[in-house]
């Protein structure tokens, strides 16, 4: 019998170098520990750098800065026509902010002297880690390992992707399209963060976009009115909705063009189709049979509190253990699950995790929405702010943005915020603050905001929230 390679050992060992990874890594190295990060791509920074979080919301910015959409109430300002815009002038900004992140994680990991290994990690046995080189294979033996490998877009048998005109979200933004014109109308299937942000930008394009979702419902974890809000928003500016309709098929015609067929026997043409239909976790060929671990069939795997699998020295965090699959969240239990192996203190508060949806107008939120609050029967009152009674909001031409607090009736506690509009993701932090502070809108009634800011939302909404009681 053949004696397994010699191996050199870590106390931890992370798969995947997307936030999680790269969080979990520094984390344990500044606690001394000897850490690597296993990554098959020279490129660092997994799904989040190169096809998703970086890609779309530089994207998005260029979109926004081309097309003027900011300025869009202000009278008197003058921008290019959308159909001049490029697809190839597109790329050229995302390309160059994705190289500048690729140097800034490479640097961090550098002076925090976390190894890299380029090449694909597979489990082989308790503790031992088997990563594929060019030359061969290289063991390590590790105390803990850490499953960061991510998602990619889901894929299903009635909608067959082929690059071209049937695209998943990773290939929109394909660097080998940029020599396409832009489409005119675009097919969305999925109403869920990802398809509703590129359904958005899109529209911002003057691309006509229809939306196709099978429920009846979208984004339920979002509060209702300001889902509301978007959406009437998104109409306004021409996307179309079609949900509760389920895609049978999907064919080209003869000219290229896509047609989405629906179960209910409607038909939808566009140039091209974009399907955003869930996420799949990035678990085969990791070898998870070798330590007794299986994924789930959206490839995710199951973690306790402290982000343990069963396995007891082997640990998962970020897209690959699922919802809310966000950037910002998965660097958090990247680092906490850092702290969990090895017995440093770290307060996990996912009730205080901030939620930002870069459609456009972008939304975000944090803390209980209505709908929590009514279903548990916890009384509540609102505060409102609109955009278009503050000053800042008239200059920046953003008349239909909108703060809402919603806070306790009897000790004026702080129980949720919610924005839509210019910079609502920034703006939500405010909120995030006085919320884990245990704060009350007394607070933001009595503060002093910078004259004219967005930020002075929060005390026109408290005022409101008073003159409410």
């Amino acid at each position: 019998m053949t004696a397994p390679a010699p191996a050199e050992r870590y106390d931890l060992v992370v798969l995947g170098s997307g936030p999680a990874g790269q969080k979990a890594a520094i984390a344990a190295a500044k606690l001394g520990k000897r850490v690597a990060i296993a990554d098959a791509s020279l490129d660092l920074g997994g799904a989040c750098v190169h096809t998703g979080t970086i890609p779309s919301k530089t994207l998005r910015e260029a979109i926004l800065y081309l097309t003027g959409w900011l300025q869009r109430g202000s009278e008197g300002l003058a921008h290019p026509a959308p159909e001049r815009i490029t697809i190839a002038e597109l790329s050229r900004r995302i390309l160059l902010v994705v190289a500048r992140e690729v140097e800034v994680i490479r640097d961090q990991l550098s002076r925090n002297r976390v190894e890299i290994v380029l090449g694909h990690g597979r489990f082989v046995g308790p503790n031992r880690v088997a990563v594929e080189l060019p030359g061969g294979e290289r063991h390590i033996e590790a105390e803990n390992v850490l499953i960061a490998t991510g998602s990619r877009p889901a894929h299903s048998a009635t909608v067959a992707v082929d690059g071209e005109r049937i695209l998943d979200s990773d290939q929109l933004l394909d660097p080998k399209l940029a020599d396409r014109p832009l489409p005119r109308s675009m097919i969305v299937v999925g109403a869920g963060v990802i398809g509703l942000e590129y359904a958005s930008m899109l529209t911002a394009l003057r691309c006509e976009v229809t939306v196709i979702d099978a429920r009846e419902t979208m984004l339920e974890f979002v509060d209702g009115e300001i889902l509301e809000a978007l959406v009437y928003h998104l109409r306004a500016s021409g996307t179309v909705f079609r949900l509760g309709e389920r895609v049978d098929s999907v064919t080209r015609a003869d000219d290229g063009r896509v047609l989405a067929n629906l179960a209910s026997g409607k038909r939808v043409h566009g140039d091209a189709l974009l399907y955003t239909v869930g996420r799949q976790g990035n678990t085969e060929g990791l070898g998870l049979e070798a330590i007794g671990l299986a994924a789930d069939a959206r490839g995710r795997l199951q973690v306790d509190a402290s982000f343990r699998t069963r396995c007891p020295w082997v640990w998962a965090a970020g897209d690959v253990i699922g919802f809310p699959a966000l950037a910002s969240t998965s660097m958090e239990q990247g680092r906490l699950a850092a702290c969990a192996m090895f017995g440093a203190p770290g307060n996990h508060m996912p009730h205080l995790h901030p939620y930002g949806i870069f459609t456009i107008p972008e939304i975000s939120m944090v803390g209980a929405t209505e709908q929590e609050l009514t279903g548990k029967s916890i009384p509540y009152e609102i505060g409102i702010a609109r955009f278009e009674d503050l000053a800042k909001g008239q200059m920046s031409g953003d008349r239909s943005g909108m703060l809402k607090l919603l806070f306790n009736p009897e000790g004026f506690g702080l129980l949720g915020v919610h924005v839509i509009g210019a910079g609502a993701a920034d703006l939500v932090h405010i909120g995030q603050t006085a919320l884990a502070l245990g704060g009350t809108i007394e607070w933001f009634r009595d503060a002093v905001f910078n004259y004219p800011t967005l930020a002075e939302a929060y005390k026109v909404a408290a005022l409101d929230g008073f003159n409410r009681l």
